[in-house]
């Protein structure tokens, strides 16, 4: 079901093995030149979403539905798929299945926000420390692709609440992560039960000596833990921490720490050490030890990493006013963690939102100066900060800047954090951030 990067790996894996393919996609008119390509080269059609009594018919004598993370749980032609008795598994299960067949290792990272630094952090670390590893999942190739690949790399995926929707005991990761689990994807989930309940797939079928790496400081996460089949390890960051990977005070200052009180790294050696950086190093800390790394190696690519683009990232700076790009922050949950960063901020966000209640980013009002609404949930902004801080809406990029460049004084931070999706406007979280850049930047060209 659909055929963009995920289903267009499905469709190669399953071409490979011999098997009869159909694409079934929603609007078979947005499917990219390439991916059609391929799909005509391998004589596999790509057919409209069918009614409920096609879907019927095409489903006779199918053995697997595999939906791409877009497709909602709910979705009318999988409802028929279950009714019909067939199975149904997400591309990151079957690339799991594959993984293990080769003996290979899977290191699997979900949460709400925090996953892709994670991943990336937990590659890093490995191949600091000589275990070679590689990304995939939602960064990287598809889980599938990799699995496919004769190389012995441990692969570090990381999973969305989509695909873990429908992960079978296949997916059993030898290590696994839950950063956090806040409200995100309502649109899609329909509960937040039902949310939290697709994080737990990541480790639901783990074995007794698989481990699971959980947020101590997260009572969602803390909770869903408690059923975990194998082995735990908590992190915290929390100021009364004293087990688990944590934050230690010595007479040196503040050091990262294993459960075992081995000193990783300093955290003034960090290049970012707000709580929620800290916490995605003590998450990627404990995943890269369970499979091979070493406190050296951890230590060496944490004094090193830096964010990736549209992640707390500097654009510019004039008249003592600072513009930063939060782009990837598509949910309140990581929104609030970026403003609580700083402490004068003017905050620009909207979008569209997945279902959340953006009233919530009241609760870091003491660190705003202003807001700017952008976007579909442009009204839903204003009406969160009317009478609470100084807030506007804005039409396009460039007036949002304008607003925001109004706001600010020197000392300030102008951020860009939506706690919304990017696809009223853009194609992209970062396209997005890109459009902010541009527009600061023509703005800082006029003004200076």
């Amino acid at each position: 079901m659909g055929l963009g990067l995920t289903g267009d790996a499905v469709v190669r894996w399953a071409h490979a093995a011999g098997d009869d393919v159909t694409v079934v996609e929603d609007r078979p008119d947005s499917v990219s030149a390439d991916r059609r390509a391929v799909a005509a080269e391998f004589g596999v059609p790509v057919v409209a979403t069918p009614d409920e009594a096609a879907a019927a018919d095409l489903l006779v004598g199918v053995d697997l539905v595999v939906p791409s993370p877009g497709v909602p749980e709910g979705h009318a032609f999988l409802a028929a798929a279950r009714r019909a008795g067939v199975t149904v598994r997400s591309e990151v299960d079957l690339g799991a299945e594959i993984l293990a067949a080769r003996g290979r290792t899977l290191v699997a990272v979900t949460g709400t926000n925090g996953k892709t630094t994670v991943t990336e952090l937990t590659v890093a670390m490995l191949v600091a420390s000589g275990v070679p590893a590689v990304a995939a999942g939602n960064i990287g190739a598809p889980l599938l692709d990799e699995a496919r690949r004769d190389r012995p790399d441990v692969a570090v995926a990381e999973v969305s609440s989509f695909q873990l929707a429908t992960v079978t005991d296949a997916f059993a990761p030898r290590a696994a992560v839950i950063t956090n689990v806040a409200a995100d994807h309502l649109d899609w989930h329909r509960t937040f039960d039902a949310y939290a309940r697709a994080k737990a797939g990541v480790f639901a079928h783990q074995r007794a000596d698989d481990v699971l790496v959980a947020n101590a400081d997260d009572p969602v996460v803390a909770a869903l833990a408690a059923d975990a089949p194998g082995r735990t390890r908590a992190f915290s960051v929390g100021p009364d921490a004293t087990a688990g990977y944590r934050i230690r005070t010595g007479a040196d200052g503040r050091s990262l720490v294993t459960p075992e009180g081995t000193v990783l790294v300093a955290v003034d050696d960090l290049v970012a050490t707000a709580p929620h950086d800290l916490a995605n190093a003590l998450a990627a800390a404990a995943l890269a030890l369970e499979v091979g790394g070493t406190p050296d190696g951890v230590a060496v690519a944490l004094r090193s990493f830096t964010r990736g683009a549209h992640r707390l990232q500097p654009v510019a700076e004039l008249h003592g006013v600072t513009w930063i790009d939060d782009s990837k922050a598509t949910n309140v949950h990581a929104a609030l963690a970026a403003v609580r960063s700083f402490p004068r901020v003017v905050l620009i966000a909207g979008g569209r939102n997945k279902g959340l209640d953006l009233s919530a980013l009241r609760a870091a009002a003491d660190h705003l100066v202003g807001v700017v609404a952008i976007g579909d949930a442009a009204d839903e902004v204003v009406a969160a900060f009317t009478g609470v801080v100084p807030v506007e809406g804005a039409g396009s990029m460039d007036d949002a800047v304008a607003a925001a460049a109004g706001l600010a004084s020197a000392g300030d931070v102008v951020l860009l954090s939506p706690a919304c999706a990017s696809f009223d406007w853009y194609g992209s979280y970062a396209e997005r951030g890109d459009d902010f850049a541009r527009a600061v930047s023509e703005r800082i060209g006029v003004t200076s």
